[in-house]
C-alpha cells in the first residue's frame, strides 16, 4: 500500500478547521499567529488578534483553516471559554524561557478544558525557543512525557520560534492534522497498538477486499484495494516490497495466497507509528467510516415519518441473510451460537451490540450460553423494534450487501389493524404491569426458560424478554415482554404516545394478596384511561400469579366483577414456581393478534361513549328534520308553480 497522494485524502467531508489558541500572557500566542499568516515576525502586535484565515493551499488537504486568538486577561475568561467550546482543536502555548508557564498547562489549562468538557485534540506548543537558556537544554520528550501520560488528549507536542521562523508552519500543520487525521481513535500511544474499534473496521475492510474468501489479499486484490482507496495502482515491484517488509517483521503476515489479515493490520500500525495517519484514515473514509470509526450517517437510510403506533420489523430478505450468517458461524454445527461464535460474528462491528442492556439478558440461552436460531433471530427482532437504525448498521457491519432499506419494513398503523380486526405484524410487544412482588420478573424469567428463584430482587429499570411463541396452525410469532416497574408507570404515562408501541398489556398480581390485586386493578384503570384519552387503547389481560398459594377470600367475586365491568377476560391463573403457565404466552400473543377485542372500558370511558352516541343521535335527528323541511318547501314551491300555471 502506497502513501496517499497529496491532496487526495478524504477528510470526512469537513469544510473547515477552527484552531483556538490559548495560554498564559506573554507566551507568544499572537506572534505565532501573525508569523504563520504573514511569514514575518511582527514588531508590535495587539493583545488579541481578530480571526485569521490561512491560505487553503498551504497544506496538502486544502481545507480552510481559521485561527482564533484568545485573551489572557482574567476578566475575559468567559469569552475564552466560549471560544474553546467551539474549537475543533486547541493549541496551548507556553514559553520555553518561562518554566512556570509549562507547569500551568497541567495545573490550569488542561484541567480547565476538562472542566469545560472540551473533547477535542490538544497541541502543546513551546514558543520562544530562541530564548531558552542554553544551560538548561532538555529534550522535549523528557519535559512533556509526564504531562502526556496524565492528559491523553494531547495529540502532539512541538517547540518553535516565531522570531527565527523555526517550525511555525509545522505547528498548524499538526493542529490541522489532529482534526483531519486524529491519532486517538486509531492508536493507543501507551501500548503502541491499534485500538479495538480500528482493528474491527480494518478487519471488515480486509474481508470486503478478499474477493475469493481465501483469507489473504492476492496481488490483484491488493492492487484493486490500492486503486479504490488512492486512485493509483501499485507496481509489481511495490507489491513485492510491501510483502517483503511485512514478512521480515512478521512472517505470519504473508502466506502463499498473499497478505493475511495479520499482515494487513501490521501495515497500518506501521503507517501510524511513522506518522502516516492519513493513509489509514483515507482507507477508513473510503469505506464509509467517520472519526468515531463508525459508518457515516449517509450510508444508513433515513426512515420516512412513521406514526407512533407503527413498528419496524425485519424483512424476509434480512431474515434469510441472518439464517445464513447463523449457519456460517455455528462452528461446531450443534445448532447454537456460543459466546465466542457471537464475538467472532460481530468482530467487524465497532462492538458487539448485545453485550449491554437491554439486549444482554433478554433472550433464552442454553447451558453453555449459546443462542438457538430462534433466539438469535428474536434478538435481532428486539433490536429492530427498539432501534431499527442500529439494526441496519449492524447488518452492514456483518456483511449484508443488499439495499439497506430493504432489510426492514414498517408495519401498518395499529388503529387500522383494529378496524380490520387483524394485526399486521410478526413481532408483538406486551407491556407487563403490576405492583412490587407480584411476580412480573419471575414471569419474564420463565418466558426465557430460566429456573425459578426464591430470592426477590426488585426491578428498578425497564427490562425486556423476547422469544418465539408457537401459535395454533403452526405459525410463529415473536413476543417481546417489556416489564414496567411499578414506580415507572407514572413516568411512562406522562407521555401521550406511550401506549402507541404496546400491542397488548398484561397486569400481574399476587393472587394470595388482596392489596396486590387492588394495586393491579388500579394500574389497569390508569392504563385503560390513558388509552381512552389518547386514542391508543390496547387489549388487556390479567394474570393471577402464585397460584400455588391460597387466594384471598373475595378473589373470585372481585375478579369476576372487574372482568365483567371492564369487558375483559377473567384473570389467567399461573404458577411460575411449579412451572404451570396455563398457556399464558400463547394467550398473550393470540389476544394481541385481535386488537379489536379485550379492550377494557372504564366508567369514564363508557360515559363519554354514551354521550357521543347521544350527540350523534341528536345530530342525526336534526339532519333528518332539516331534510324533511327542505323537501316540504320544495314540494310547496312545485304546488304553487302548478297552481299559477293552471290559473
Amino acid at each position: 500500500m502506497a502513501r496517499a497522494p497529496a491532496g487526495n485524502v478524504h477528510p470526512g467531508k469537513r469544510t473547515g478547521v477552527r484552531i483556538v489558541i490559548a495560554g498564559d500572557r506573554g507566551t507568544g500566542k499572537s506572534s505565532l499567529i501573525v508569523t504563520a499568516a504573514a511569514d514575518n515576525f511582527p514588531v508590535n502586535v495587539p493583545p488579541v488578534l481578530p480571526p485569521t484565515r490561512l491560505p487553503e493551499d498551504i497544506y496538502p488537504d486544502r481545507v480552510p483553516t481559521t485561527i482564533i486568538d484568545t485573551s489572557s486577561r482574567t476578566e475575559d475568561s468567559a469569552k475564552v471559554a466560549e471560544e474553546l467550546k467551539r474549537a475543533d482543536v486547541v493549541v496551548l502555548t507556553y514559553a520555553c524561557d518561562q518554566p512556570q508557564t509549562l507547569d500551568r498547562l497541567s495545573t490550569f489549562w488542561l484541567p480547565k478544558l476538562r472542566q469545560l468538557e472540551v473533547r477535542v485534540p490538544v497541541i502543546a506548543v513551546g514558543c520562544k525557543l530562541d530564548l531558552r537558556d542554553e544551560n538548561q537544554q532538555v529534550s522535549l520528550e523528557q519535559v512533556m512525557s509526564p504531562i502526556m501520560q496524565q492528559f491523553r488528549e494531547i495529540e502532539t507536542c512541538i517547540e518553535c520560534s516565531a522570531f527565527k521562523h523555526i517550525q511555525i508552519s509545522e505547528v498548524f500543520y499538526y493542529a490541522q492534522k489532529a482534526v483531519l487525521h486524529p491519532t486517538g481513535p486509531l492508536f493507543d500511544q501507551e501500548t503502541q497498538t491499534l485500538k479495538p474499534r480500528c482493528i474491527r473496521a480494518l478487519k471488515r475492510i480486509f474481508i470486503l477486499c478478499d474477493h475469493n474468501k481465501d483469507g489473504a489479499l492476492s496481488d490483484a486484490e491488493l492492487n484493486d484495494f490500492q486503486v479504490k482507496c488512492f486512485n493509483a495502482p501499485l507496481q509489481p515491484s511495490e507489491i513485492v516490497g510491501v510483502k517483503r517488509v511485512v514478512q521480515e517483521k512478521l512472517p505470519e503476515g504473508v502466506n502463499d495466497h498473499g497478505l493475511t489479515l495479520t499482515g494487513f493490520l501490521f501495515l497500518h500500525a506501521l503507517f501510524i507509528e511513522k506518522g502516516r495517519l492519513e493513509t489509514t484514515w483515507t482507507v477508513l473514509r473510503k469505506f464509509g467510516y467517520n472519526n468515531d470509526i463508525k459508518l457515516s450517517d449517509e450510508l444508513i437510510p433515513a426512515f420516512g415519518k412513521r406514526a407512533p403506533d407503527q413498528s419496524v420489523e425485519l424483512t424476509n430478505e434480512a431474515i434469510e441473510f441472518l439464517r445464513g450468517i447463523f449457519e456460517l458461524y455455528d462452528s461446531d454445527g450443534n445448532g447454537a451460537l456460543r459466546p465466542r461464535d457471537l464475538e467472532e460474528l460481530f468482530s467487524t462491528a465497532p462492538e458487539s451490540p448485545w453485550n449491554e442492556a437491554p439486549y444482554r439478558d433478554s433472550a433464552e440461552r442454553n447451558a453453555m450460553g449459546g443462542l438457538s436460531i430462534d433466539d438469535f433471530l428474536s434478538l435481532w427482532s428486539l433490536m429492530t423494534l427498539l432501534d431499527p437504525v442500529y439494526t441496519i448498521e449492524n447488518l452492514i457491519y456483518i456483511g449484508y450487501t443488499g439495499d439497506p432499506a430493504s432489510s426492514v419494513r414498517i408495519t401498518r398503523k395499529r388503529r387500522l389493524d383494529r378496524k380490520k380486526q387483524q394485526l399486521d405484524r410478526n413481532v408483538l410487544q406486551c407491556f407487563v404491569f403490576g405492583p412490587k412482588k407480584a411476580g412480573k420478573s419471575a414471569l419474564l424469567d420463565a418466558f426465557l426458560a430460566r429456573p425459578f428463584s426464591e430470592t426477590y430482587t426488585p426491578t428498578t429499570e425497564e427490562r425486556f424478554a423476547v422469544n418465539v411463541v408457537d401459535q395454533p396452525g403452526g405459525t410463529k410469532k415473536t413476543l417481546v415482554l417489556r416489564e414496567i416497574p411499578e414506580d415507572g408507570v407514572k413516568k411512562l404515562l406522562s407521555v401521550k404516545e406511550s401506549l402507541a408501541a404496546c400491542d397488548i398489556a398484561l397486569f400481574v398480581h399476587d393472587s394470595s394478596d388482596e392489596a396486590s390485586w387492588k394495586k393491579a386493578t388500579d394500574l389497569l384503570v390508569e392504563v385503560a384511561s390513558h388509552g381512552e384519552n389518547t386514542g391508543y387503547e390496547v387489549p388487556c389481560l390479567i394474570a393471577a400469579a402464585k397460584d400455588d398459594l391460597d387466594s384471598f377470600p373475595s378473589a373470585i367475586q372481585d375478579s369476576t366483577r372487574v372482568s365483567q365491568d371492564m369487558g375483559i377476560e377473567a384473570p389467567i391463573p399461573i404458577n411460575t414456581k411449579l412451572g404451570d403457565f396455563n398457556n399464558v404466552f400463547r394467550r398473550i400473543a393470540s389476544a394481541a393478534e385481535h386488537p379489536h377485542l379485550s379492550i377494557p372500558e372504564t366508567e369514564a370511558g363508557r360515559s363519554r361513549k354514551q354521550y357521543h352516541k347521544l350527540i350523534n343521535r341528536s345530530l342525526m335527528f336534526v339532519s333528518v328534520g332539516a331534510a324533511v323541511t327542505i323537501v316540504g318547501l320544495a314540494a310547496y314551491r312545485v304546488y304553487l308553480t302548478r297552481k299559477n300555471s293552471s290559473s
